[in-house]
């Protein structure tokens, strides 16, 4: 049975995004900083079809936090913060292009229907109006693999307020937003997750968690 696996990067003061997102600041003030650790890996950028790279104790920990995932559930303001009914014209198509870097299905939980959109590389974004049904369709997509709980701030508040997380990939960037989203603030118990690895990189710590 697939695991829903988060795996998220967070400031020291647990901000996952910083504040005033928007189009042309996606993750908010100061918030593509929480990534920097991340973008010049190999493992990141093979992910991307690029060549080379670094490659340092946080590129087997991408490896592993990326490897085994077969199904993607993300917010809206993931896969692009535009408020409202799709655009009939122009709808969004996501950040990533016409080859994204999932290859395999996406499930974005959103307020507005919309078919489905099949981009290059195998990646098929399902527009799904409720959460746990997003969660469950995941699932069945993905039977002999993980899932991987993405972004938003308020979706992972949800999959953790539902207990659907079983492991919990933290990455703590060394730096401070002040404000911005939290993904722990909530009525969320927390007290089943458990530490079972530390490991320390350059500007960033990695914290793995099970639930007991």
């Amino acid at each position: 049975m697939a695991a829903f696996r988060l795996q998220i990067s967070m400031s020291l003061d647990g901000c996952v995004a910083g504040p005033e997102q928007s189009l042309d600041d996606p993750l908010g003030i100061g918030g593509e900083q929480l990534h920097e650790w991340a973008v010049p890996l190999a493992a990141f950028r093979e992910i991307h079809g690029q060549e080379g790279g670094e490659v340092n104790p946080s590129d087997s920990v991408l490896r592993e936090a990326t490897a085994n995932i077969g199904a993607t559930v993300m917010g809206r303001n993931m896969f692009g913060p535009v408020r409202g009914p799709w655009l009939a014209d122009a709808p969004w198509e996501g950040w990533w292009g016409k080859n994204p870097p999932f290859h395999h299905p996406v499930f974005v939980v959103t307020h507005h229907a919309r078919e489905p959109l099949t981009l290059e590389g195998g990646t098929t974004f399902h527009f799904v109006t409720d959460f746990e049904d997003a969660m469950m369709r995941a699932a069945k997509a993905a039977p002999d693999r993980d899932v991987a709980v993405a972004g938003g701030a308020s979706l992972v508040r949800q999959a953790l307020a539902g207990k659907w997380i079983e492991v919990m990939d933290l990455h703590v960037v060394s730096i401070l937003l002040g404000r911005g989203e939290r993904i722990f603030d909530g009525s969320a118990d927390l007290r089943a997750f458990r530490l079972v690895r530390t490991i320390h990189a350059p500007t960033v710590t990695h914290y793995s968690f099970i639930r007991s």
